[in-house]
């Protein structure tokens, strides 16, 4: 029910301690001196810590990972000298926190080879964690401090449209009429009664909700809890009193979670976080850890970065207790932060805020403790020049605009961080990579379809079917609908010429299990439902366990299919074995007990390592709501409720990020989920204005309520108070604070795209395209994304002017 955690403690039992291999401390120190050398300027800083706090600032491809592994590896062996080295009293270990799991098992395998081939250490001494896996396990420890009791508490990650948003919604709404009435109003109402029960449904199922799951999440992630937003709303003037209604719907939701023993992940922090404030609990805690290093700090939000600073603030005896009793009281975190501003791209769909990890960076400089790590070996020379000129343009048109408006300066987009080459005598093998070509192509295609012939064309050429070398690409997409259009396009080309097409939305949708369960599940259920069946039928197809073939035919009979008389046609072996595998599914509806029904069909549909792991991690959730009231009619509706209104986390395996950047692989994946991988080429379609930055928009349906969001406003009114602003901004300006914080993450996720290139990016914006990618075949004139027009202007000679071939020339 929580994420995977790695953990490699150092073992409470004396006698279990692993004995080290004979190695002087003269033979340590120079193989720390040796990872040392193999590491650049930047990366050698963290290596050199020893203790207190210091601030990382690192620029996309400059191996903070590496380096982060590296200093880890080098802290873990000096821990073991300052305690000479043998001494089975250690207990204390290195916490290294970061985002994803699959980024925590990638950090994880790096520190163990330093430890195992580097220093002949044994590969204890340190735990690695995401941060919600952190804030679990210390609240699990302590279950009378934290008040949960795992065994009786479920994990959600509401959406929503989830059941306890929407009755939140409809018990906030009885409980306050004068409110709700003020909302039904809006801007004018002239009373007619279709209007009022428009309005009504905009509200109930729309505006509300969408309220409820903003507000809550944006304020229980910085420990504000809905009496303390109740008294925050007592200092905004706006007419609809959006924080007040806000910290009534919170009030709902979290008696409704309580009421039923439910958890969401912001509950985990607060859990621990509760254990922490407790004087006794927090000492223990403390004593575990000698230090704390934390990856991709930019996407931390204030209690997050609050229960890492209490982990790493314990003192203990020898010499890091020594040396931090000497500095001010700031100074005695052992805390090292690693990050990116320029790189920040969560911060307006989840509470993460780039400003801590900025400040925590101002307060490391005033002391001398920030590094920055501005040397990439990552990309080619091109590719840095290319994403340093779209930072530093970003950056200029908004100071441009700022002198041109009367409103209130906001902070620029970018921090001012070049990313530079490496020196010619890099210690790291293929830095800075020879171009393939330009290294850049800028391409302007007549429309979406032209964009996939310029592809096509592209990809050909790098992958030969004759090189079993060929290296990794990746398309880039903005939103999954592009890549699913594009997956569509592209696979009878990558078929036609052997080359193996991944398409990550297909491949990783978090639904992907509990859908497939739920559709086996309600055929075992009703297996005379001509629908039930059908869909069942489509999940054997889509798993490769039956031939496709006409499922209606099947399913427009039932019973005929099932249970063929001797009467019946002869049944072709498609159907016999599409028919023998949903009797087995039958059968075991009839023998097996509910509990294992799924790790049956798990095992039926073939599922592999991960997705039978998810479907285990189901089963035990689902087991646990109806624990006392086992029924499949309860089975089925927890199921459903699931695949409708949440945000099912599939168990990933160790490789999950091995396998998009396989070598004689194109990879189709979002900007965001492309986050933290690299590719030789990286492919960059649809650069449009109204994606890139695209802006905010108010649907027709909501406009009585004025030209804005309550959801944002409410979000921009919670972190001016967050940031100690000396007064909430009124509607008008939270909206614009939001707009900003939009189009500035959205220029900052392209910046991020971009940077994932090693040898080739290849650049385009098509002059026609969708407006949404809902309806990809309505296409009309787009205009280009203003960085991209801008690239176009700067880099004349990376502009590529080529008709392509006719696809069938491209295929033959």
């Amino acid at each position: 029910m929580s994420d995977t955690n790695y953990i490699y403690p150092v073992p409470d039992n004396p006698l279990s301690v692993p004995k080290l291999p004979t190695l002087h401390t003269s033979s340590r120190e120079a193989a720390i001196a040796n990872i040392r050398n193999s590491l650049r300027c930047g990366q050698q800083q963290m290596a050199d810590w020893k203790s207190g706090p210091l601030a990382v600032s690192a620029v996309p491809g400059a191996g903070k990972s590496t380096g982060m592994a590296a200093a880890a590896a080098i802290a873990i062996a000096r821990q073991y000298q300052n305690h000479n080295s043998l001494r089975p009293q250690i207990r204390r270990q290195l916490v290294v926190v970061t985002f994803t799991r699959s980024a925590a098992a990638n950090i994880k395998a790096k520190i163990r080879k330093y430890l195992r081939e580097d220093l002949s250490l044994p590969q204890t001494g340190f735990v690695v964690y995401t941060l919600h896996g952190l804030a679990l396990n210390i609240a699990s420890r302590h279950p009378q401090l934290s008040g949960l009791e795992l065994d009786y508490v479920t994990l959600i990650t509401p959406n929503q449209s989830h059941r306890f948003i929407r009755t939140a919604v409809e018990k906030w709404i009885a409980n306050n009429p004068r409110l709700y009435a003020k909302l039904m109003e809006g801007m004018q109402f002239d009373g007619e009664e279709t209007e009022r029960l428009r309005r009504q449904s905009v509200l109930r199922t729309e505006v509300l909700p969408e309220l409820a799951t903003t507000a809550i999440h944006e304020a229980k992630s910085s420990g504000i809890l809905p009496e303390d937003l109740e008294q925050l709303s007592q200092q905004s003037t706006d007419a609809y009193e959006v924080l007040k209604i806000a910290a009534g719907l919170y009030e709902q939701y979290q008696n409704l979670m309580r009421d039923r023993d439910f958890i969401d992940y912001d509950d985990m922090i607060l859990a621990a976080l509760r254990v922490l404030d407790d004087k006794s609990a927090r000492k223990i805690e403390q004593k575990q850890v000698f230090a704390v290093f934390e990856d991709e700090a930019q996407d931390s939000s204030p209690l997050q970065t609050k229960l890492l600073e209490i982990l790493a603030s314990g003192e203990e005896d020898g010499e890091m207790g020594r040396e931090s009793k000497i500095q001010n009281s700031k100074s005695k975190i052992n805390l090292i932060r690693v990050g990116d501003p320029n790189q920040a791209i969560n911060s307006t769909f989840t509470p993460a805020d780039p400003i801590y990890f900025r400040q925590f960076c101002q307060e490391c400089d005033s002391q001398g403790l920030l590094a920055t790590m501005n040397q990439a070996g990552r990309s080619s020379r091109i590719i840095i020049e290319t994403a340093n000129f779209a930072l530093e343009w970003v950056n200029s048109l908004y100071q441009k605009n700022q002198k041109q408006s009367s409103s209130h300066p906001l902070p620029l987009p970018f921090r001012n961080q070049r990313i530079l080459p490496v020196d010619y005598n890099d210690p790291q093998k293929n830095a800075n990579p020879a171009a393939v070509g330009k290294g850049v192509e800028i391409y302007t295609p007549r429309d979406i379809h032209h964009t996939v012939e310029l592809l096509s064309k592209r990809i050909i050429e790098l992958f030969p079917q004759d090189n079993e070398n060929n290296g990794s690409a990746a398309i880039l997409v903005r939103e999954n609908r592009q890549g699913t259009w594009l997956s569509q396009a592209l696979k009878p080309i990558c078929k036609q010429h052997n080359i193996l097409l991944y398409d990550v939305s297909e491949q990783d949708r978090h639904s992907h299990v509990p859908e497939e369960i739920l559709a086996i599940l309600q055929f075992c259920d009703r297996p005379h439902s001509p629908d039930f069946l059908k869909a069942a039928l489509g999940v054997l197809v889509k798993r490769r366990l039956i031939e496709p073939q006409d499922l209606n035919a099947l399913a427009s009979l039932p019973e005929e299919f099932l249970y063929p008389s001797p009467l019946a046609p002869l049944q072709t072996e498609a159907v016999k074995k599409a028919g023998d595998l949903c009797r087995d599914l039958l059968n075991a509806r009839l023998e097996l007990p509910l509990y294992q029904l799924i790790s049956f069909i798990a095992l039926k549909l073939e599922y592999q390592q991960a997705e039978l792991a998810t479907a285990d991690k189901l089963s035990e959730r689902i087991n646990q709501q109806i624990f006392g009231n086992i029924s499949m009619a309860r089975m089925l509706g927890v199921l459903s409720e699931i695949v409708s209104s949440e945000r099912f986390e599939p168990v990933d395996t160790e490789d999950s990020e091995a396998r998009y950047t396989r070598r004689n692989q194109l990879t189709i994946i979002t900007m965001h989920k492309a986050k933290g991988l690299d590719w030789d080429y990286v492919f960059l379609p649809f650069l449009h204005e109204n994606l890139i930055p695209g802006k905010f928009w108010v649907p027709p349906q909501r406009k009585f309520l004025g030209d804005f969001t309550l959801s944002e406003v409410a979000r921009a009114q919670i972190r001016a108070a967050l940031h100690g602003e000396k007064s909430l901004p009124d509607v008008i300006a939270a909206w614009e604070q939001a707009k900003h914080l939009k189009i500035a993450e959205e220029y900052r996720l392209f910046y991020v795209a971009m940077t994932r290139a090693k040898r080739l990016l290849w650049l385009s914006a098509a002059q026609e395209a969708p407006f949404t990618w809902s309806k990809p075949d309505n296409l009309q004139k787009q205009p280009a994304s203003p960085v991209f027009n801008a690239l176009k202007r700067e880099f004349t000679e990376c502009v590529v002017e080529e008709m392509a071939q006719p696809l069938t020339s491209i295929r033959n």
